[in-house]
């Protein structure tokens, strides 16, 4: 089930189902966990329905989002190939998830692993079901699967901006498949699993490692951007500089593109964020609005940053802004309040704005389209500034404590000790994520090969890599 600590209007909403069933009002230590039966008759039809709404959504921001937005900061000889990986990408990884990725990430077994006993979906039909984070409130298992592939899917995804324009095709779809297998499904789990609330007391260690440990993370900013952003950043290591880098232009081919993939993203987004709450009510709400605000903060914020700089502010600044506000406000996104939204998305813009210009001129390092210093550096921003914007003080939803029944706000918030909680959640993502990627990266590049040859790279890996071309002129 995706985790986290949820908020006070989940509270307020099991509240309410238990005083419209008296009996179930008793304590913790009292509680069974429904029966499968039992659970059916929890399902309320809206809950799915956003559910399901909210998984196109998310493959929206992959195909076409994310592929246009990547395919147009390219140069025109490697669009078609940045597509086809966006595209291909996707495709595996909805069948590595529904073979084996959803077992891993989402089943008991160790604190940092899941298990085998769903895989291929073995058990998993019309008549099972998810918890999400109310007590006695459940939505169909296939809604929640289907939800937790489109994270599964763009994840990787995200990666290739980092060394587009030299990756070969075959050796990508096939980190690919390895990295999703040994990092995101065990930081899925590490982050997010837990049996729900109802089954607390039966399993009250049933949990992941970072879940257990208190880290919070609404909407992935530890699971898919700091995840993906440092494997970017180690596999453009890896691979090296693209041709020319630094010694000739290397211009966007249409921003055009760009920008239209930009505003799916900021669309798709509502279901990312909102829909993790896995409910339709009050904290969907609230994340669906804070990464409204959020976003347009960052896009603003961005904009300025170039006028003053450049005495310019360009489309590609504004478009980047968004992004980056989208992923800080993603850990954030259900804990926040709208005003401290704000803030986050005005503060993201100029610290990834440092990372995009001056960090990288000064360690040059070719990460074609930024991914470590969105995604990553906006990832890390996002889940650290969680534990400041969670603070009820500030207006934030606080945590909820799942020992009560019904499940009620923690009466105490101590954001110093969240931080840290919160920093060592990011450290660990780090050195995982980036410890395996390093290792496929280099295991690829000294078997197989993972760059094309100068002579490829040079003539653009659309013909070469695919035998097509974007544009027939």
């Amino acid at each position: 089930m995706k985790q986290g600590w949820k908020t006070a209007g989940l509270a307020l909403g099991a509240a309410a189902l238990v005083a419209a069933m008296p009996a179930w009002a008793q304590t913790a230590a009292m509680v069974k966990a429904p029966t499968v039966a039992q659970q059916a008759t929890m399902v309320n039809k809206g809950d799915t329905a956003w559910m399901l709404i909210s998984s196109a959504l998310v493959l929206m921001m992959s195909v076409p989002a994310l592929a246009l937005f990547y395919g147009g900061l390219v140069r025109t000889k490697n669009m078609l190939s940045v597509l086809m990986q966006v595209f291909m990408i996707v495709s595996v990884a909805a069948l590595v998830w529904v073979s084996w990725g959803y077992s891993i990430a989402f089943t008991g077994g160790n604190p940092f692993f899941g298990g085998l006993s769903k895989a291929f979906l073995i058990g998993v039909s019309a008549n099972t079901y998810s918890a999400t984070f109310s007590n006695n409130v459940y939505i169909p298992e296939f809604a929640y699967v289907c939800f937790q592939m489109t994270f599964a899917c763009i994840t990787p995804a995200l990666i290739v901006g980092a060394f587009a324009e030299r990756v070969k095709f075959t050796p990508l779809i096939i980190f690919t498949v390895l990295w999703m297998t040994l990092a995101y499904f065990p930081i899925a789990h590490m982050v997010w699993y837990w049996a729900g609330p109802d089954f607390l007391v039966d399993s009250p260690k049933d949990a992941g490692f970072l879940y257990s440990l208190g880290a919070l993370d609404f909407a992935g900013g530890t699971v898919v951007h700091i995840n993906a952003g440092i494997a970017g950043l180690v596999g453009c290591l890896v691979i090296g500089k693209r041709v020319g880098f630094k010694s000739e232009p290397m211009p966007p081919h249409s921003l055009t593109m760009t920008m239209i993939g930009a505003s799916l993203l900021w669309v798709g987004w509502f279901g990312f964020n909102a829909g993790s709450n896995l409910e339709s009510n009050g904290v969907t709400a609230v994340a669906f609005i804070n990464t409204f605000v959020a976003t347009a903060a960052a896009a603003v914020s961005w904009a300025v940053i170039e006028q003053v700089v450049h005495k310019k502010p360009s489309l590609l600044g504004g478009v980047t802004g968004a992004v980056a506000g989208l992923v800080a406000i993603t850990p954030a996104s259900g804990y926040a309040a709208p005003m401290t939204s704000i803030v986050l998305g005005l503060v993201v813009s100029p610290v990834c704005f440092f990372f995009v210009t001056t960090v990288k001129n000064k360690l040059k390092y070719d990460d074609s389209l930024d991914v470590f210093g969105v995604h990553c550096i906006g990832g890390i921003l996002g889940a650290l500034g969680t534990a400041i914007v969670a603070n009820p003080a500030l207006g934030g939803q606080g945590v909820i404590d799942y020992t009560k029944f019904p499940s009620v706000v923690a009466p105490s918030y101590d954001t110093l000790g969240q931080l840290i909680i919160q920093a060592e959640a990011v450290a660990l993502t780090l050195a995982w994520s980036g410890g395996v990627s390093a290792i496929l990266f280099l295991a690829l590049k000294f078997t197989m090969g993972i760059r094309p040859s100068k002579e490829v790279e040079v003539e653009g890996l659309d013909i070469n890599e695919h035998g097509e071309r974007a544009y027939n002129y």
